[in-house]
């Protein structure tokens, strides 16, 4: 192009091409057009969406259509943001586009508009609908159905919602309307309906000498606008969110924005709560359970510099804030920060790398640092702090190791210990409460033949069939495949009466446990019982103003919660993670046992946990007793380094999936043979193998793990071959840092 030639923008399309284009810039948008914007251009015969990545004088091609409009006003990317995803698309060896695709999410791109909606609430007294509701459980089951459901919802609730819960026709709702028991008006289809909540405010709490020198290391980087790395390593309780809720109060005085990522959604609207209290600044929640309209709301506000604070799981890390200088990771340990997919980040790692971009300062908290973080710390790359004592007169729990090899000895074969039935009964005559801890859903977790010794798979994945009491069927946790009722006869060896359920889930804990001590009332806390939005929010509710003696749940319920009145933890099957093949699997039992213990004695009243386990020697489970974590890092890393795994070095997994098995491992060998002859000797290319899930939905899976010192260094290099050797049929992901070398 000449001199003269208007400028270009080089843009991204949202749909694959596989490369940017080059537009010309019409002369009436020249002074409008920015980087990050999104614009219409023609794409052959039709008009296609982009993301503009880079304005520049010159183009490669001699002649340029020019693109056809602004769609929006303002950059939907933040310079920072562009800028983060060509480094992406580097480190994670993943095209641009489809970085710049996973950033900007469907609702932004495709600009979906909240909808009106209808919100239901009663019409009548409380005490009035449940007379109806006595009356109506005969004659209209439905109607009694529906106002249970309406009756725990006290300010109403959308209809959609309402029929979702309650599984009702709209005929019964109708009814109710004509009687005039429920009224409905419309609404503005913003469903994040928190931040219309009323809360108490709360004040700055004073800290112990130990928070006060971690806050003042932190603010003397907020205010010099420097990056840096803060560790937060405190022992559960210590007042590590104070610090932050402190933190983030400089941070707005000095008109800077926060992103504040937690691992969890259940953790999430936990500390919105927490942060709506403290702050009057307007706060976004993001996660995944958002409607398409809210986050593009919430997006657009964020462009327009609209919100102070955003706090979020692990996406959250995009939020476009143009004045962003603190960025809190709690929990930083959590697996829930990676991404399973291309790109496959780790929200950590990128809240690192955009707090270096941004001059940020960067807090990471864990009171079970992750073995590659707290080594960072210790080689100076990260300030280190420590947080020793729980704060107040709060004291860490007594732990207990029952051996449940001895509990059968004594023909106890129930899934609960003499200790922990003792320890239950005793919480409840106090009026305390209790959590159960088990990290498997359902009422079974597998239907075997006792004649041919097969299990009930699914058809379309690897994995068993877990067995829903309430529902009556089988279910596949990987694809929802459903299995109703379940058979009676072995599909294998075609014998009748020799299928038995083994093994239990949460679904059979709480059973369990009401025929064991039916006083005591339950709630379970799983992915089963929290499918629905808010759900979260309303168990922790329900169990925190005491309408129940004992929660139930999975990992949902070990972390980061804060219940003042629980004094009892039960950790029912925890050498359960040893038993998968992963060099992490000891780190994640030992961050697992603590995270879990850490829920008891948290207020005044002191706490206990029991570990019942079948393992009671196990090095990691004495070290989670003793509650030594220096100790047990020391060990572990030792073990690291012995056989070369992180942090002494990389890794990148690199996992294939087809319908066909034979056509995807031989693609897979072809790929690894490739690796071989352009890799150094000093890399390590391990064999390929089926991957811990051989089959999921009907894909077969094979995976290679390669390692190495420099391994990053031979990132482009990887990404090349693996473009070469990519066949439609078989499908190639590239997973940087792994997380898991298993599944």
């Amino acid at each position: 192009m000449h001199a003269s030639s208007p400028a270009v923008a080089t843009v991204i399309l949202d749909q694959a091409v596989g490369k940017s284009l080059d537009y010309a810039i019409p002369e009436d948008l020249q002074t409008q057009v920015e980087p990050g914007m999104r614009v219409a251009v023609p794409l052959k015969q039709g008009m296609a969406h982009g993301t503009i990545v880079e304005i520049k004088t010159h183009s490669s091609f001699a002649s340029l259509v020019e693109l056809s409009a602004l769609l929006h006003e303002q950059p939907r990317l933040t310079t920072d943001l562009l800028k983060l995803s060509v480094w992406m698309a580097g480190y994670y060896c993943t095209p641009l586009d489809k970085v710049i695709k996973m950033i900007l999410p469907p609702a932004v791109r495709k600009d979906i508009r909240m909808r009106e909606q209808l919100w239901i609430k009663s019409n009548r007294p409380t005490a009035e609908l449940i007379e109806y509701c006595k009356l109506a459980r005969e004659t209209h089951p439905s109607h009694a159905t529906l106002l249970d459901t309406l009756l725990r919802f006290p300010k109403g609730m959308f209809l959609t919602e309402l029929k979702e819960r309650s599984n009702v026709s709209d005929h019964a709702i109708q009814a109710l309307l004509k009687q005039g028991l429920l009224r409905t008006h419309l609404v503005h289809g913003d469903r994040s309906l928190l931040s219309e909540c009323k809360v108490f405010p709360s004040k700055s709490k004073k800290l112990s000498e130990e928070q006060s020198h971690v806050l003042e290391s932190i603010t003397k980087d907020l205010h010099a606008n420097a990056f840096r790395v803060h560790y937060l390593h405190g022992v559960t309780g210590s007042g590590k969110t104070e610090i932050y809720l402190q933190a983030i109060a400089h941070a707005f005085a000095m008109q800077k924005q926060v992103l504040f990522l937690i691992p969890e959604i259940a953790l999430a609207e936990q500390t919105f709560s927490i942060v709506r209290a403290r702050f009057q600044e307007p706060i976004a929640l993001l996660h995944h359970r958002l409607s398409h309209g809210e986050r593009n709301n919430y997006w657009e506000k964020m462009c327009q510099n609209n919100i102070s604070l955003v706090v979020g799981a692990r996406s959250a890390i995009f939020a476009p804030l143009p004045r962003l200088g603190l960025i809190i990771v709690d929990e930083e340990h959590e697996g829930a920060y990676k991404n399973e997919e291309a790109p496959s980040y780790h929200a950590r790692d990128i809240a690192i790398m955009r707090g270096k971009m941004l001059g940020a300062t960067v807090i990471l908290g864990s009171a079970t640092p992750s073995l590659e973080s707290y080594h960072n710390a210790l080689m100076g790359k990260y300030t280190l702090s420590t947080l020793k004592t729980r704060v107040a007169s709060a004291k860490l729990p007594v732990m207990h190791i029952v051996d449940m090899r001895k509990e059968k000895e004594r023909k106890n074969f129930s899934l609960f210990s003499e200790p922990l039935v003792g320890a239950l009964k005793r919480c409840y005559a106090r009026g305390e409460q209790a959590l159960l801890f088990l990290n498997r859903r359902g009422y079974h977790t597998l239907l075997l033949c006792a004649s041919c010794g097969s299990s009930l798979h699914c058809p379309n994945c690897d994995i068993a069939l877990t067995f829903y009491r309430s529902a009556n069927h089988l279910a596949c946790h990987l694809c929802d495949h459903r299995l109703a009722p379940p058979p009676t006869e072995c599909p294998t060896c075609k014998l009748g009466k020799t299928l038995k359920f083994k093994g239990v889930g949460t679904e059979f804990v709480e059973r369990a446990l009401h025929a064991l001590l039916p006083e005591m009332r339950t709630l379970r806390m799983d992915a089963d019982t929290t499918a629905h939005k808010g759900s979260h929010e309303l168990l922790f509710k329900q169990f925190k103003s005491g309408k129940a003696d004992v929660l139930i749940g999975t990992q949902m319920i070990a972390k980061g919660l804060h219940f003042p009145s629980v004094t009892l933890v039960g950790i029912l099957n925890a050498d359960s993670v040893l038993h998968i093949p992963d060099f992490r699997s000891t780190e994640t039992l030992f961050q697992l046992l603590l995270q879990v213990s850490g829920r008891a004695g948290r207020g005044d009243l002191p706490g206990e946990v029991f570990v019942q386990t079948h393992m009671p020697d196990h090095l990691v489970i004495r070290q989670a007793v003793d509650k030594d974590y220096l100790k047990f890092f020391y060990s572990e890393r030792e073990n690291r380094k012995a056989f070369g795994f992180p942090p002494y070095s990389k890794l990148i997994k690199l996992s294939l999936s087809g319908l066909d098995e034979k056509e995807t491992k031989h693609r897979g060998e072809i790929l690894r043979t490739a690796l071989i002859a352009a890799l150094p000797s000093s890399i390590t290319i391990y064999p390929l193998v089926p991957s811990g899930h051989a089959r999921i939905k009907g894909q077969y899976r094979f995976q290679f793990l390669i390692k190495g010192e420099k391994l990053i260094a031979h990132a482009p290099m990887i990404a090349k071959i693996a473009q070469q050797n990519f066949q439609k049929d078989v499908k190639l992901l590239i997973d940087v840092d792994p997380l898991d070398t298993f599944f």
